[in-house]
């Protein structure tokens, strides 16, 4: 009840519900790209399974809030020290690297093999294998998520609000935006981009060197502005194209 009439604990939810959301968009991004694979029925599904998914996952590491902070503990010194956290944020990183680098390729290079169907109605992905690949990496953008909610407050119950409302807005957008990723694959191919940023960056946190998300997501913003407005200027440009081909 304290909490309920305490301005400071709404305060505290507002932000760290923004900074859950923040946080979020790289998840919602990776979902979206493994999502794609399925067929079109299954992708809204899987998308809201993998965001449950990451809903389970952060509040469990926020139940043992106690057991997320001992990660941080150094472990073994080779080169730099490394902790539990950063062997998990260096294992997270190594497979969005290498995720996000195979699609990129298989964009680039078979951007018109299909890759949804290798048989009479058999599946080349399967949901399962989909929401595992989620589920692997919820645990790492979890954990990061956590230690930085611990960060700005010192009540579980505010946190674990912040990430209901949090997970609620992702899963309310992860449709429009997968949607929008799928039907533009300029825009996916920007997506895998980013990822591979979010991989190098985890890399980067694992040995040490904090890197700003700032950074990168000013980066991405820009770049995805730039991209909107190729877009619009091709839709503009597509039938006055078709009109004077028509005309000679």
């Amino acid at each position: 009840m304290e909490l309920l009439t305490s301005p400071e604990a709404w305060v505290s939810l507002a932000v760290l519900t923004l900074m859950e959301i923040i946080l979020g968009i790289d998840n919602i991004v990776f979902i979206s790209i493994l999502t794609g694979r399925l067929p079109k029925p299954q992708q809204l599904p899987a998308r809201r399974l993998g965001l449950a998914a990451a809903l389970i996952s952060r509040i469990v590491l926020l139940l043992g809030i106690s057991w997320v902070m001992r990660l941080k503990e150094e472990l073994f010194v080779f080169v730099v020290p490394w902790s539990g956290k950063d062997l998990v944020l260096a294992a997270g990183g190594l497979f969005l690297l290498y995720k996000a680098t195979h699609e990129i390729y298989e964009q680039v290079e078979h951007p018109a093999e299909p890759d949804i169907v290798v048989g009479p109605g058999t599946p080349a992905v399967s949901m399962a294998g989909i929401i595992t690949q989620i589920m692997l990496l919820d645990v790492v953008f979890s954990l990061d998520s956590v230690i930085t909610a611990v960060g700005m407050s010192e009540h579980v119950p505010i946190m674990v609000v912040a990430v209901l409302i949090a997970v609620g807005v992702m899963m309310i957008f992860a449709g429009p935006i997968g949607d929008f990723v799928e039907g533009n694959p300029s825009v996916r191919v920007l997506a895998l981009a980013f990822l591979v940023l979010i991989g190098a960056m985890l890399l980067m946190e694992s040995t040490g060197q904090h890197v700003s998300k700032g950074y990168i997501y000013s980066a991405m913003g820009f770049s995805l502005f730039v991209q909107m407005l190729n877009l619009r200027m091709d839709r503009r440009h597509r039938p006055r194209a078709g009109g004077s081909a028509k005309a000679g």
